[in-house]
């Protein structure tokens, strides 16, 4: 497992930690591999899920250190969104 997914993983639970995330979400980062993410917190896989969000790791990074809205990268490319578009955005507003 790569350092930046473990690093992910490790603040993705620190994020989703209390928040109401009802669902299945995958980050997909491009060359180092997925994060899960469900209403036990977020985990190292590659699984279905409801929603995918894919990114390269210099992008992903920048999400969870709050330098850049999600929402902003999706508008300008640097974040593609496959499935539950509505899950997403719930997941946006965990993030934030």
């Amino acid at each position: 497992m790569s350092d930046i997914v473990n690093e992910a993983v490790a603040a993705l639970n620190e994020k989703l930690a209390g928040a109401d995330f009802g669902g299945t979400a995958k980050f997909d980062i491009a060359g180092e591999g997925c994060v899960m993410m469900d209403s036990s917190g977020a985990r190292a896989g590659d699984e279905a899920a409801d929603v995918t969000l894919s990114a390269d790791a210099e992008t992903f990074k920048s999400i969870l250190d709050g330098d850049t809205n999600p929402t902003s990268a999706f508008m300008t490319g640097k974040l593609s969104v496959d499935g539950d578009m509505g899950m997403a955005m719930q997941l946006a507003s965990a993030l934030a």
